[in-house]
């Protein structure tokens, strides 16, 4: 029974008990693009099926990771597939916990408030919109979020954190950002400003068939 209710892998070499930072990521990602259509679908159409059943297989696949095991997480099991080939990442386990943790909370209001009630509200707008930026977060840039959270309120350091960040060093040359880049950047935020002022009346308006294919089609 042990071997099955367990949080985090024993790896050689390693004192506390890890995860695998790349399937973590794929997994994230995979929930991150259901999530995302479903609250499209809800914004758009004003249609609530997908994201119902979103936020449910969401909320069961948190339950699994932290009350059962993360190697019987689906998602992590398909994020493991995907990621087969990948040198493992190790992540200390706790951290993650607290971070699924945030996100039971997090899915269980909305899953309450949506599917339980049936009901939405900006309260069910802003929790998924809190999710999908955690989500973002580990998937696009390897930040969990959460795990931030546990260090502040801990006051312990993390162990074993992705991309090693928290280990205290000097930064790498390809790492730094010199002056010449953020005014780059700066310049680049002005610049679409400017585009969005001057070409605003031109990219409203919605654009015409060029060779009347769709029209012809609507036509018919």
């Amino acid at each position: 029974m042990n071997g099955i209710i367990k949080f985090g892998e024993d790896v050689e070499g390693l004192n506390i008990p890890v995860l695998n930072e790349r399937e973590i990521r794929a997994a994230a990602g995979i929930l991150f693009l259901i999530l995302f259509i479903s609250v499209l679908a809800a914004a758009v159409n004003g249609e609530f099926l997908l994201i119902k059943y979103a936020i449910t297989i969401f909320l069961s696949d948190m339950l699994i990771r932290v009350f059962v095991n993360p190697k019987f997480s689906p998602f992590l099991i398909i994020g493991r597939l995907i990621v087969r080939n990948q040198a493992p990442e190790y992540v200390g386990a706790q951290q993650k916990k607290f971070a699924w943790i945030i996100g039971i909370g997090l899915s269980s209001i909305i899953f309450a408030l949506l599917v339980v009630v049936n009901a939405f509200s900006p309260i069910t707008g802003i929790v998924c919109l809190i999710c999908l930026i955690f989500l973002f977060f580990e998937t696009a840039f390897g930040i969990c979020i959460g795990c931030k959270i546990y260090s502040m309120i801990y006051k312990e350091k993390a162990q074993y954190c992705p991309g090693e960040v928290c280990d205290v060093k000097s930064k790498q040359d390809i790492q730094k950002t010199s002056k010449a880049q953020l005014f780059i950047v700066a310049g680049f935020i002005i610049y679409i400003i400017l585009i969005a002022s001057a070409f605003n009346n031109n990219f409203s308006k919605k654009p015409y068939d060029m060779f009347g294919i769709f029209s012809n089609t609507q036509s018919k």
